[in-house]
């Protein structure tokens, strides 16, 4: 008996052991990676031709792509020269095209000269344009043998003693043949083309060039579905560079500097030079087979980019899953007011918002995204005449990193600086109530705050107004994401003086329209920021901006416009156009304003409020960002990863700025829940709603440029926020309705899982291993435990998850290490006796890092029977 009592034992003990030790071994083990995207190995290099023949063109994504940006960047290049302020020699110019090769170019296939999106120049207000009419439009002159550049041996022939134009012929619809930079197609706002990328003294250069597709650009038709040979598939379309020189077509350099010598590169003398690259699109319009029911899910714009990945994977499922983008706040509201809506996506849980509280009945939440809000920059070095020949050299060239602490962003959110109120002081005149404002910095770039934490902008010179530095572009309307920014600003001392009335170190005062201060701001009313989730236009100031000859007023949104949301607000920073309709038309009628369309080149200066994902999208650089340690952070992966671990609260735990005290936690990372009410929706519902959860925690947390991974600008979730996810799924597909009829504040297996809650448990995000895999850039250190490979065409990860089974995990063996362990902890238990192995006593416990143990095997309550079998 007592030989049986001591194998038992050792059975149960050995098994919990090894049991123990795989789950170690299956956590510690390292991370399924993740099958290479097409895009990841999609950059492209191509040589240039004759007097370019030294320089290297790179794209950095030919595939996969989308509405974005994507990097050209060169190399063995002659620095750029000038007329006056005209582009001379030596700069690129880029386009994209459509069509089939015209088989002008052998080695190098490529469009036709007539399909490419070129020539949207300016028509008036060319004064500080730096083309000279030709090589910025498609004017070209006839020669039937071109003895210089930008003359053409096929157009213009009708009068050659006149500029005649290279066609634009559009995919579909009329050929326009004149007057085509007025074509009804594109035009200076909405054209992707860069007319003038400037080569740096290194040789080099590099920009951030916008791709459209056919919902941006229909006449080029980049990734609509055509069949070809019988074969379905997405148009491809062409980027397109077109280097200028310094040599004219005798191989001799250009005589006379005094003007510019370059003509248009569409003309049949530059075309030669072109270099074609290849652009493969995603498919443009519906990626799910029409009349397919949809589920619908609503909310946060920081899910947006995740969820229109993800769409196009969940079509295998036979389900259609709809995204509408909605304010937090509205949707946290919309979903209180009627469960039945669907799911939700926010940063908050219901009854979170000041007046509102949270349902009676159960809400899963499920950690879905990991993101941020962030502050994305286009700017150029513009150096003062005065600046070191270090900063000349790098004139024109794109700015990388500034710093920004949260009172530098309070002065521009509240319209603080000297020129944000447009015209209100001129010269050391001031309108009444606006002397606060004649000793300000006229914008970000002088203010002595920002150059101490940026030096460069000392020797750089910005044309401060409104259009550029003096305010941030925001998106109109209520966003956790606003909430976030100001919640940022209300933590940090100095930002919480300036907003109560105190001068920073050198003598700036706050607009007093958004003092907190009540005494001190006009509208006898405090300012609350601690409770804003806006971006509030409060100043009240319009006039007639001086030296425009207007008849009418402009406001304060006249200058500081909204745009739609933050995607939108990235794109037009893309492009640096602030959409300020800065010049009057008196001969538009009735005369009206009219935006005068994106900055000049070389001196480009333009910051908007956007998230991270939209900023990665578009190319945009971000700031660091001052956090609550007193470092200055960008956003990454890590540093996302970083925050997110400090989230607390109850039911979907928040970041707060101010909790985020690691050294490397970005400031305003944000973690988005999928918030169901699983007591308001059908069973077929539920079960929709729990596949993509589990696809959002499995294979959608693989970082990737695919269609069904985790675009950049996300974080991907740790494993242990992966499982609340599944368990939330779990929560939705096995709910069952409280026998009383209403709500009793649970809901079945959702307990342990993604928080369901009536109000109720608390959730602790911190902890747990980073979990998805990257394929560079940000949450580069993080791992994954979904996929090892894309699944996004209906792989197993998809069709598993359909039919309501958590997808296989692809570490292969690794998954079998928990039961092995048992299978072998059992074995050596009972082995024991033969190795020498005494008593095993419990409780069993084992010794953890700092002292501390863990409880293997506790006191075992054995039934009586078998409790009669173990006595000695």
């Amino acid at each position: 008996m007592n030989a049986v009592r001591r194998t038992l034992l050792r059975l149960v003990a050995g098994a919990a052991v090894g049991a123990l030790a795989g789950l170690a071994v299956a956590q510690a083990a390292p991370p399924a990676t993740a099958a290479p995207s097409s895009s990841s190995s999609s950059a492209v290099t191509v040589s240039g031709r004759g007097e370019f023949r030294d320089m290297r063109f790179t794209v950095s994504q030919t595939a996969d792509l989308t509405s974005q940006a994507v990097t050209v960047s060169w190399s063995g290049g002659t620095p750029s020269t000038f007329a006056g302020t005209l582009f001379d020699t030596d700069f690129v110019q880029i386009m994209q095209c459509w069509g089939d090769d015209d088989g002008t170019v052998p080695a190098n296939p490529g469009p036709s000269r007539t399909q490419c999106q070129y020539g949207a120049s300016p028509t008036t207000d060319r004064g500080s344009w730096p083309g000279n009419d030709y090589d910025d439009t498609r004017r070209v002159f006839y020669s039937a043998e071109p003895t210089n550049y930008g003359q053409d041996d096929r157009y213009g022939a009708t009068n050659p003693n006149a500029p005649g134009e290279v066609p634009f012929k559009p995919v579909s619809g009329a050929t326009v043949t004149s007057n085509t930079q007025n074509n009804p197609y594109f035009n200076r706002n909405t054209t992707n083309e860069i007319d003038f990328a400037r080569t740096g003294a290194d040789g080099t250069g590099k920009e951030f060039f916008e791709v459209q597709t056919a919902n941006e650009a229909p006449h080029l038709g980049c990734g609509v579905v055509v069949k070809t040979d019988g074969v379905s598939r997405p148009r491809s379309c062409w980027l397109v560079i077109v280097p200028q020189g310094h040599l004219d077509l005798d191989g001799k350099p250009y005589a006379d500097h005094s003007q510019v010598n370059a003509g248009s590169p569409v003309s049949s003398t530059n075309w030669k030079n072109r270099v074609a690259i290849p652009l493969h699109f995603n498919p443009v319009g519906t990626n799910c087979a029409l009349g397919s029911d949809e589920r619908a899910t609503t909310g946060s714009e920081l899910a947006a980019d995740a969820m229109t990945s993800w769409q196009t994977a969940l079509c295998a499922t036979g389900k259609v899953y709809g995204y509408t983008e909605l304010g937090e706040p509205d949707t946290r509201a919309r979903l209180g007011n009627d469960g039945s809506s669907g799911l939700a996506f926010t940063t908050r849980a219901l009854g979170a918002d000041a007046g509102t509280s949270a349902p009676d009945d159960p809400t899963v939440y499920a950690p879905t995204a990991l993101s941020g809000t962030v502050i994305g920059f286009t700017i150029e070095r513009r150096p003062k005449a005065t600046a070191s020949q270090a900063t000349q050299r790098l004139a024109g060239s794109k700015i990388e990193s500034i710093d920004l602490n949260p009172r530098l962003v309070a002065k521009l959110l509240t319209e603080s600086y000297r020129n944000s109120p447009w015209g209100a002081v001129i010269g050391s005149t001031a309108a009444q109530g606006y002397g606060w404002a004649r000793n300000n910095p006229a914008g970000l770039a002088s203010d002595p705050e920002f150059i101490a934490l940026n030096p460069e902008f000392a020797e750089l010179s910005v044309a401060e107004t409104p259009a550029t530095d003096t305010d941030l572009l925001t998106s109109l309307g209520h966003s956790d994401s606003a909430r976030a920014v100001w919640q940022w600003i209300v933590a940090d001392k100095d930002a919480r003086g300036f907003l109560a009335g105190v001068s920073d170190d050198w003598g700036m005062r706050v607009n007093p329209y958004f003092t907190t201060n009540t005494d001190l701001n006009p509208t006898g009313f405090a300012f609350d920021p601690a409770n804003t989730d806006t971006y509030p236009k409060s100043d009240p100031w319009c006039t007639i901006p001086p030296g425009t000859g207007a008849t009418e007023k402009q406001c304060m949104i006249d200058f500081h416009p909204y745009v739609a949301d933050m995607h939108a607000g990235a794109l037009h920073t893309l492009r640096t156009d602030s959409l300020w309709k800065a010049s009057w038309d008196p001969l538009a009628s009735p005369p009206a304003y009219k935006n005068s369309g994106p900055q000049t080149v070389g001196s480009r200066f333009m910051i908007t409020i956007t998230d991270a994902a939209s900023a990665a999208r578009y190319g945009l650089r971000t700031a660091r960002l001052l956090n609550a340690a007193g470092t200055y952070v960008a956003p990454s992966g890590v540093t996302l990863t970083a925050a997110a671990a400090s989230a607390t609260g109850k039911s979907a735990p928040e970041i707060s700025p101010a909790k985020a005290t690691a050294k490397d936690a970005y400031p305003l990372a944000q973690l988005v829940y999928a918030a169901v009410r699983p007591a308001k929706l059908d069973a077929a519902a539920r079960k929709d709603y729990a596949t993509l959860l589990r696809y959002a925690a499995g294979t959608g947390q693989t970082t990737g440029a695919d269609p069904g991974l985790l675009p950049a600008g996300y974080a991907p979730l740790t494993r242990t926020l992966r499982t609340r996810t599944t368990r939330a799924a779990d929560a939705l597909l096995h709910y069952k309705a409280p026998a009383t009829g209403s709500g009793d504040g649970s809901a079945a297996g959702g307990g342990s899982g993604g928080s369901t809650t009536t109000g109720g448990t608390t959730g602790d995000l911190s902890g747990g291993t980073a979990g998805g895999t990257t394929t560079g850039g940000a949450g580069a250190s993080a791992s994954a435990t979904p996929s090892s490979a894309a699944s996004y065409d209906g792989g197993k990860a998809v069709s598993t998850t359909a039919s309501g089974a958590t997808p296989a995990d692809p570490a292969n063996p690794l998954r079998y290490a928990v039961p092995v362990g048992a299978a072998l902890g059992a074995v050596a238990g009972v082995g024991a006796p033969f190795a020498g192995g005494g008593r095993l006593r419990l409780p069993l416990r084992l010794p953890l890092p700092g002292g501390r143990t863990v409880t293997v095997v506790p006191e075992l309550a054995l039934p009586e029977r078998l409790r009669r079998l173990l006595r000695p």
